[in-house]
């Protein structure tokens, strides 16, 4: 049975100066297993529900000034979930018979956050976008061996054009010749799409010490050869 999430979307921009506009955007969505409810601004995720562990989490980077929202923002969700359910069930009733459509997510992008240096703490990103309906599922390998300890997924992010993307990060320590993998798993998709990451250490290239003593060593037999004849022609003359 195929599964039909109700998402509703409001959004506004916001005149804050005179220097720019902003977008600030709320996401209420919810299916017969699941729910999300979200808010942003700018395209950066500020504030979500944990329905799982009944709390509001902010993953704001650290690197921003921390935005807070008004206290009781879990127990608004909460409500929200049920009015999402109760229209849920009005709209599949009224929708039955219109065909749903269906977008697979692109091929995952995997990158870290930071500059790989073998032995510090780091993250991995994998990224996919462009999937219809929400959400997908990750899957992260350590040479070929299942790794869920240290990872963490985001909830799904509306794109412009009605499709969504989402992120999953997983924490490791990079050491030399470790493959990583990340798999997304979709409902539009007969096997998961994977995509792998190892890490490399990238040693200094010897061409251009190569090349530039090939080119000294070069430019002093040209030197001295010139000086040879010049000392030869003044003794002929």
């Amino acid at each position: 049975m195929m599964k039909m999430m109700v998402v509703l979307v409001l959004s506004c921009v916001l005149c804050v100066s005179a220097d720019g506009l902003h977008e600030d955007l709320a996401i209420n969505g919810c299916s017969d297993s699941d729910g999300e409810f979200m808010y942003a601004l700018d395209g950066e995720e500020l504030w979500y529900a944990d329905f799982i562990n009944k709390k509001g989490v902010e993953p704001q980077p650290s690197f921003i000034d921390h935005i807070s929202l008004v206290e009781g923002g879990y127990e608004n969700a909460v409500t929200q979930q049920q009015n999402c359910r109760q229209n849920l069930k009005v709209e599949l009733e009224a929708m039955k018979d219109v065909p749903l459509e269906f977008d697979p997510p692109s091929s995952p992008m995997i990158y870290s956050r930071d500059n790989v240096e073998l032995g510090e703490n780091n993250i991995l990103i994998c990224h996919v976008t462009g999937f219809y309906p929400a959400p997908v599922t990750f899957y992260w390998t350590k040479n070929n061996k299942n790794v869920t300890e240290g990872t963490s997924s985001n909830v799904p992010f509306p794109n412009k054009d009605g499709s969504f993307n989402q992120f999953s990060r997983l924490e490791f320590v990079p050491q030399l010749g470790d493959i990583y993998s990340c798999s997304v798993g979709h409902q539009t998709l007969d096997q998961p799409l994977t995509r792998i990451w190892d890490v490399e250490k990238t040693q200094p290239s010897v061409g251009p010490a190569v090349f530039c003593g090939v080119g000294l060593t070069v430019g002093l037999l040209g030197v001295a050869a010139g000086t040879f004849f010049l000392i030869k022609g003044n003794e002929c003359s």
